[in-house]
């Protein structure tokens, strides 16, 4: 029997990206929703006859019900994460059907690790926090630290090219991101980080080489400790290029009131401008992707640094290839561990690095003789 994949906001540059992946690399029919018919029935035009459009709004729980139990697998692409509701999930619990999604806050990915008994009752997999940034780069995290004897300290940073390729939606998860203090694990204790603050200098591969990145709320800065009880700090920093995006963004988080960054109408006035901006500059920065995962802790007795590096031309598509390539997996049943977990505690790095290769994304690995980031802080 053909699998059935239902992909939530499939029509978005996340979504849509997700479902040319799975096109590409099963034989899946695949249905993606969205709330627009013409740009929906245009965006499945577009990735040929194994993708259908349903226009669905997921206030719609009847019609989503009916949805979700004529599929194998539900790929939760509609944010931004920060105020959704687990209803996708909980109603995938209820039907049976495995669940994927791509969130990237940790209040979605919270709630939705409460339904841990409830899925490994239901015997369905539900692997949140797919995607590149989480999802690919939690991976590397993974295959960094089992190259270490005891993981002490893991450093993750991620850089955008412009609009990444993606939608106005990834805009809006940028600035929700500033609107609060989150709590990071540092030397062993829970600290309050404040966001977009304390900038580092990142050597990244080329072409991005030395650029500037920042503290951000992440789901990986609570998830990690919990995957790897031996690491004492997470350390999750983002950043833009071209560089100016980066002050702009650090201003909008200090200087900015903070009664106005917490109003929608604001989040969606600086996305709006920001989306704008960066149709202009993605035709000299481009809208690629850079990952930068280090890992510090102990080998044979002495402090030991392993690091990887990924770029990608394209993130929305590096975004695709992260959440596809664990859908083909789950729909392959070579991945099956019920109940929800972040996919760095899920992935076996083996199954990792087979996925990566048959989507031509190459990641780079070195042992360094020590930390090589430095502080530049504004």
């Amino acid at each position: 029997m053909t699998d059935r994949v239902l992909i939530l906001g499939g029509r978005g540059r996340i979504g849509s990206s997700v479902a040319q992946d799975l096109a590409t690399h099963t034989q899946a029919q695949i249905t993606i929703t969205g709330r627009s018919p013409e740009i929906g029935r245009s965006v499945s035009a577009s990735l040929g006859e194994q993708v259908q459009f349903l226009m669905l709004d997921l206030a719609e729980i009847d019609k989503l019900r009916e949805a979700i139990a004529n599929s194998n697998l539900v790929i939760h692409c509609a944010g931004p994460f920060h105020y959704r509701d687990t209803n996708v999930l909980q109603i995938c619990i209820e039907q049976g059907v495995n669940y994927l999604d791509v969130s990237d806050h940790r209040s979605y990915t919270s709630k939705a690790l409460n339904y841990q008994k409830q899925a490994v009752a239901a015997g369905i997999t539900a692997i949140i926090n797919t995607g590149i940034f989480p999802g690919i780069s939690n991976s590397m995290v993974r295959q960094c630290v089992e190259q270490l004897d005891q993981p002490e300290k893991i450093h993750l940073s991620y850089l955008v090219s412009g609009s990444g390729g993606a939608g106005v939606t990834v805009m809006r998860t940028t600035f929700l991101g500033l609107q609060r203090p989150f709590e990071a694990l540092i030397d062993g204790k829970w600290q309050i980080v404040k966001p977009y603050s304390e900038r580092e200098i990142v050597d990244f591969p080329s072409p991005y080489r030395q650029s500037g990145v920042y503290w951000f709320d992440m789901p990986e800065t609570f998830t990690m400790p919990h995957t790897f009880p031996s690491v004492q700090t997470v350390i999750t920093k983002f950043g833009s290029i071209p560089d100016f995006y980066n002050h702009l963004t650090w201003m909008a988080a200090h200087i900015f009131p903070k009664w106005l960054m917490q109003r929608r109408y604001m989040i969606e006035f600086l996305s709006r401008v920001s989306h704008s901006m960066t149709d202009v500059t993605n035709n000299f920065s481009g809208i690629g992707v850079a990952v930068r995962s280090e890992v510090t802790g102990k080998k044979n007795g002495a402090t030991a640094v392993y690091c990887s590096t990924l770029i990608h031309e394209n993130t929305a598509v590096a975004s695709g290839c992260g959440t596809g390539s664990i859908a083909q997996l789950l729909l392959e049943g070579k991945l099956k561990k019920p109940g929800v977990a972040p996919v760095e505690e899920v992935l076996p790095t083996d199954l990792f690095i087979q996925a990566m290769h048959s989507r031509g994304i190459e990641i780079n690995h070195d042992w360094l003789s020590k930390p090589s980031l430095h502080a530049d802080k504004i």
